[in-house]
């Protein structure tokens, strides 16, 4: 049985992969998904582009395009934001985005005043507890 956290993060990593695919053409390969009291954690897996991948190589290149993907989100987080207010009944207070240009994934840092801190682990066997709060969804 889903808890209404799973379902819920399931629904906002489906508007957040639907939404990528409509602010930059590229649908991610996964989205994860993480909440925990007042911050959710939106990690959007392979979103960089063949061009993106290719620029990224250079240490110069990387930081155009980690610039390029936190200017994006700046200026285009509002739609990721409603969804986020319609599913949860919560309001974003604060957005941020980051990206690790040698794996590609970009994320999202939704909070309510909190210093997050995002690292990006190596794959594991997922548990199914009662109480997860996690979800990934496959584009």
């Amino acid at each position: 049985m889903l808890t209404p956290n799973l379902i819920m993060a399931r629904r906002i990593a489906e508007a957040a992969s639907s939404l990528e695919r409509d602010r930059t053409g590229h649908l991610p390969k996964s989205v994860t998904v993480v909440l925990s009291d007042d911050i959710l954690v939106v990690t959007l897996n392979e979103a960089l582009t063949l061009a993106e991948k290719a620029l990224a190589k250079t240490t110069a290149g990387a930081a155009q395009v980690q610039e390029f993907h936190r200017q994006l989100f700046t200026n285009s987080a509002d739609p990721l934001r409603l969804e986020i207010n319609r599913i949860s009944g919560r309001v974003v207070r604060e957005a941020a985005a980051d990206i690790e240009p040698r794996t590609g994934s970009v994320v999202h840092a939704f909070t309510t005043g909190t210093m997050v801190q995002v690292f990006l682990l190596t794959s594991a066997v997922p548990s199914n507890t009662e109480d997860d709060k996690e979800t990934t969804f496959q584009s």
